[in-house]
């Protein structure tokens, strides 16, 4: 069944989220403004939308695959919109960290991140004093011996 994703621009001369295929999971938002972010630091790039995902459900931000090709890279690895983050001057905005030795210019217009619209899980949160399965022997420790 299809959901109903209610989304606001901020300038509508900039292009309204876009799913570039039936097939993607993502959909593509683009800057609202031309930013420059200066070498190591991070810029916050304005998005162009608010959004109001379906009742149940959260936006995940996520880099677009060539984002890295600019020099960027979403400085928080991914970002959360909650259900209740939906006011009508919420505008999402991607928080770029520029990991060159060089400014780098985000275009108006420009497609930065994707949006995947996901389902909330309830769950309820029980606290133990064991897990009750062995150890794997920590981070990263598949496969190992």
């Amino acid at each position: 069944m299809t959901k109903i994703l209610h989304f606001k621009r901020f300038d509508k001369s900039v292009p309204a989220p876009l799913q570039a295929t039936q097939g993607s999971a993502g959909i593509d938002l683009y800057a609202r403004e031309d930013i420059e972010i200066a070498p190591h630091q991070v810029g916050m790039v304005p998005l162009n939308v608010a959004l109001k995902p379906p009742m149940g459900h959260w936006i995940l931000l996520a880099a677009r695959s060539s984002l890295h090709k600019m020099g960027l890279m979403l400085a928080n690895g991914i970002g959360v919109g909650d259900e209740d983050y939906v006011g009508d001057e919420d505008e999402y905005k991607a928080a770029l960290l520029n990991f060159t030795d060089k400014p780098v210019v985000v275009a108006k217009g420009e497609r930065i991140v994707q949006m995947i619209v996901t389902e909330k899980v309830p769950v309820e949160l029980v606290e133990v004093e064991k897990m009750g399965a062995s150890n794997r022997g920590g981070f990263g420790s598949t496969g190992k011996k």
